[in-house]
């Protein structure tokens, strides 16, 4: 089948490449129609690798996808052909103790999409478990279905924040895990969310996303319109999306006395991390890695109008044009937050 091939040496392009994929007793095939790019994948592709996963052999890219079932297996019993589905990427071994635990995302042995040597979507068909395939609501589009995958990211990650309602968040960074942070953060009860950024047409996306109050930290205080806020008395929880590392050593600053850290980027270099400023604080740290248990609530909130991720996808490639939308994806402009490649 043809497939967008990242080849070892870097290479990216469109062409043949050999994916068996039998069907099993559990599993379905699926009709491929929207693939979103997420920055894993032009890592990949700039870098030839993500920590210990190098591109040895050639890959297909692409993990953030929605579809249509166009083959069941003997045993699947709650989908059906026709299917309007969204896919979790990740596959644990159900045998694992994390997995066994809940903690699935955790699985050292878990296998997901286009993380080497696991071949991705962007290609015509896919075989994926029953079990993590999700049937898209009637008014959720399949290039919404797409943005679920990046959404699990922030509805784990308020999952795990503990929102109590009511609550002032801070998000920092304005990329597309920032966004979909902020807009879990407010599904999840939040009041009001401080988006910060350097890129004021980002800031002024997510302005219209909510109450989301936009500061550009190039010539804004950050922590000013915070106490300006909360009375001087701080967020009661801090996102960190940006994967920046002086951006990450200074979460603590912009967090209330008793509130949480919620590690979400992944900052290229380790980072100053201000043990006293926390311990003054009693902060909580979480860090999430991935997601778990999160698609039919994700999928849940979108069908019920709660998350409007639509403003989100500001540009659409076809397929036949993919290595461009890789390239414009490796330097988008500031106007542009998530670009996704159509199948047909």
């Amino acid at each position: 089948m043809e497939a967008l091939v990242l080849e070892p040496d870097l290479q990216l392009d469109l062409r043949d490449i050999d994916v068996p994929e039998p069907l099993g007793p559990h599993d379905v095939r699926i009709k491929i129609h929207i693939v979103g790019i997420c920055g894993s994948d032009v890592h990949y592709y700039q870098h030839g690798r993500i920590g210990p996963f190098v591109v040895q052999a050639p890959m297909v890219l692409g993990h953030e996808a929605a579809g249509t079932v166009i083959e069941t297996g003997a045993e699947v019993t709650t989908l059906s052909e026709g299917d309007r589905v969204c896919m979790e990427p990740g596959i644990p071994d159900p045998n694992s103790k994390a997995a066994r635990l809940g903690i699935y995302n955790l699985d050292p042995a878990v296998r997901f999409w286009a993380t080497p040597p696991v071949h991705g979507v962007l290609r015509p068909t896919v075989v994926h478990p029953e079990a993590f395939t999700f049937k898209l609501p009637d008014n959720v589009s399949f290039a919404e279905g797409a943005m679920v995958e990046p959404l699990a990211v922030g509805m784990h990650s308020a999952t795990k924040a503990k929102i109590t309602p009511g609550d002032v968040a801070v998000v920092t960074g304005a990329g597309p895990i920032g966004m979909v942070t902020a807009l879990s953060a407010l599904a999840g009860g939040c009041s009001r969310v401080v988006m910060t950024d350097v890129k004021q047409p980002k800031l002024d996306l997510a302005a219209g996303l909510g109450p989301i109050t936009p500061v550009n930290v190039a010539h804004e205080d950050a922590r000013a319109v915070i106490d300006g806020l909360t009375g001087g008395w701080g967020a009661d929880l801090v996102f960190e999306c940006s994967g920046n590392s002086k951006v990450a050593a200074g979460v603590f600053d912009l967090l209330c006395p008793g509130g949480c850290v919620v590690y979400v980027g992944m900052p290229g270099e380790p980072i100053a991390y201000d043990v006293v400023a926390a311990q003054i604080k009693e902060a909580r740290v979480e860090h999430v890695f991935r997601y778990a248990h999160v698609y039919p609530r994700a999928l849940a909130l979108m069908g019920s109008g709660k998350i409007d991720v639509k403003p989100l996808i500001t540009d659409t490639f076809d397929f036949a044009h993919s290595k461009a939308a890789f390239d414009f994806a490796c330097d988008m402009p500031d106007t542009s937050v998530k670009a996704q490649i159509t199948m047909e």
